[in-house]
């Protein structure tokens, strides 16, 4: 009899996560219900992979192990129809905050058998929330491979350019309307927080070489191509590079709460949070990501 895993996901963030664990399960087997970009990032690591319809994964897998989203319901029909047929389902959180909402659709809440998190102060805020489920802390094969993927960068990529900026950009907009209801809820979006980085990127007092802006796996490839009539700054585009590429190639990392700036501390840059005035404060908990408010009042 061999027991047979359901993988279930839409997001990136989640996505990168999960594949990453799927890649180092040597003598498990899976079956996949993918949607959005968690195709293309599985695909990536994993290879071709035979998609199928999350019931059929649900119906023929003896436990199923998810991600969690905001920009679809997968997950969470899937884990609701597990907990129908009496099986186990685990779910996997990324990143520190809106844990309890990642469960919620219409004021209903649905919750895996088990939570799988992948650091410890993530495992911290899941057990004051979710007092009833078995919180368990899992190696971020993620993080490792990007860290392994880093020393191989830092090894082969030792002309640092002067001053070379990544901005790693999130659909907040988007995330915040699904949500709440409301694009400005968290009191910025994308752009606001875009345009106030580069209205005041004097404030790092840098001779700026370039800026690569890369968007979000679920965003176009041309939503940001307004900045180029708007500044007269050295803007680019990340054209298809991988996040550890574009950033091992880059001085500094900004962004607003993304993973990106976590990986861009892996990687010994300066990391800096560009969240605008009137913004929520950055949900990211490490110390060393600079606030960009900062630096500019400093100024």
């Amino acid at each position: 009899y061999i027991i047979m895993i359901g993988i279930i996901s839409h997001d990136a963030g989640g996505a990168e996560i999960l594949s990453s664990y799927v890649l180092h399960q040597k003598n498990l087997k899976f079956s996949y219900a993918l949607e959005g970009p968690a195709i293309n990032i599985f695909e990536q690591k994993l290879g071709s992979l035979k998609i199928e319809n999350y019931q059929k994964v649900v119906k023929q897998s003896s436990k199923i192990l998810c991600s969690t989203s905001w920009e679809s319901n997968l997950e969470f029909n899937a884990i609701k129809l597990s907990n129908s047929f009496g099986k186990y389902s685990v779910a996997l959180l990324d990143h520190w905050v809106n844990y309890k909402e990642r469960f919620i659709r219409l004021d209903q809440i649905i919750l895996p058998n088990a939570i799988w998190v992948s650091d410890s102060i993530a495992k911290d805020l899941a057990e004051k929330i979710f007092t009833n489920n078995p919180i368990r802390l899992i190696n971020n094969f993620f993080l490792e491979d990007i860290r392994k993927e880093l020393n191989l960068n830092r090894l082969s990529n030792n002309i640092a350019t002067t001053s070379s900026i990544l901005y790693v950009c999130e659909p907040i907009r988007k995330h915040a309307q699904l949500q709440h209801g409301d694009e400005t809820y968290w009191g910025y979006t994308e752009e606001t927080a875009l345009r106030y980085f580069l209205s005041n990127i004097d404030s790092l007092r840098l001779v700026l070489e370039k800026i690569i802006i890369r968007s979000h796996p679920s965003e176009s490839k041309n939503k940001y191509h307004w900045l180029l009539d708007e500044f007269r700054l050295p803007i680019e585009f990340s054209n298809g590079k991988s996040l550890v590429e574009d950033i091992s190639a880059s001085d500094i990392i900004v962004g607003c709460e993304s993973m990106a700036l976590v990986v861009g501390l892996l990687a010994e840059k300066r990391v800096i949070s560009s969240i605008p005035p009137g913004g929520r404060g950055c949900s990211l908990p490490h110390r060393d990501i600079e606030i960009f408010q900062n630096i500019v009042h400093k100024k």
